[in-house]
């Protein structure tokens, strides 16, 4: 009887979930292992699929997106143009870079642009510089556009005029 106590007392009592963790870790490996042996098989045989596999892969494949970068403006804007003197521009630094603003705003002025505001952007950096103009002034945004060299151009949106604080377009540098 002695020595069976010490038996007991010495003996590390099971655990179920051990015992199952590792079984079903082998069951894991062996599927794996099937997977791997599967997709070997396709590749020496050349890696074509049947075709009623291919049909049905194209039927449920989703057509990619379609990312817009800007929206169209309308070639033809009705009204006259102002002139470049009284078209007012808010410069946003969105490319992270000291200065960029000030350079460009410095630029603009010397075209004839009147600079009513320069800050950084929210939301920096941005990847690309933008033009963005208030309803009715597309083509002053357009020529902004032009005369800066972006390629990016569409009407504001999200912003009420009273946030311009007078401005037509706002530029915001991007990287």
């Amino acid at each position: 009887m002695e020595y069976a106590y010490r038996l007991e007392r010495f003996a590390v009592p099971a655990r179920p979930w051990r015992i199952a963790a590792v079984a079903l870790a082998a069951v894991a490996a062996l599927e794996l292992l099937v997977l791997a042996l599967a997709g070997g098989a396709l590749l020496v045989q050349g890696g074509e699929l049947p075709a009623t596999v291919r049909a049905a892969t194209r039927a449920h494949t989703p057509a990619p997106a379609v990312v817009k970068t800007a929206v169209p403006v309308p070639a033809q804007v009705s009204g006259p143009m102002l002139p470049r003197r009284q078209v007012g521009l808010i410069v946003l630094n969105g490319s992270g870079r000291t200065g960029a603003a000030g350079a460009v705003a410095e630029r603009a002025g010397r075209r004839g642009y009147r600079v009513n505001s320069i800050a950084n952007a929210p939301e920096a950096p941005y990847p690309r510089s933008l033009v963005m103009y208030r309803r009715g002034f597309a083509a002053e945004g357009q020529r902004l556009a032009r005369d800066l060299g972006v390629r990016i151009v569409g009407p504001l949106d999200g912003i009420r005029p009273s946030q311009l604080r007078g401005a037509h377009a706002m530029l915001i540098l991007g990287g």
